[in-house]
């Protein structure tokens, strides 16, 4: 059973993850969707416990486990946001090696790479924020 530092610690990493996934949108893009805090909550999350659970693992295996584990999040919502809710947060159908215009490879490979520094955040975020709680 999960204790309430266990859910303040994974609420503060999921919406670190959210504020810094629609960053990268905002960087990257030039606009957003605030589904995209969800997405990048759920993906941040991934992402860490890939890194963690698998550290003594080639690096190499790590990210592409990561982009794999993005790419599904992002798939399985581009399907209920974008061809379901007909939202139209994103669309890939015009890039090379797209699924139903929902992920395509290229940023599959993106992130692949930018799960590096995400793992390095995640660490440094979860380490500082259980001193924090720890201190309550």
């Amino acid at each position: 059973m999960l204790r309430k530092k266990d859910t303040a610690l994974n609420v503060c990493l999921f919406a670190v993850g959210g504020l810094a996934y629609t960053a990268i949108e905002l960087l990257w893009r030039r606009r957003t969707h605030p589904s995209m805090f969800v997405v990048g909550g759920l993906c941040f999350g991934l992402i860490g416990r890939i890194h963690t659970r698998f550290q003594h693992r080639p690096l190499l295996l790590r990210c592409g486990l990561c982009s794999l584990a993005v790419t599904a999040v992002e798939l399985v919502s581009g399907c209920i946001l974008n061809r379901w809710l007909k939202w139209g947060v994103w669309d890939y159908s015009q890039q090379r090696g797209n699924l139903l215009g929902q992920v395509c490879l290229l940023y599959s490979f993106l992130w692949m790479l930018l799960s590096i520094p995400a793992a390095l955040l995640y660490r440094r975020c979860r380490r500082w924020l259980c001193r924090a709680l720890d201190r309550r």
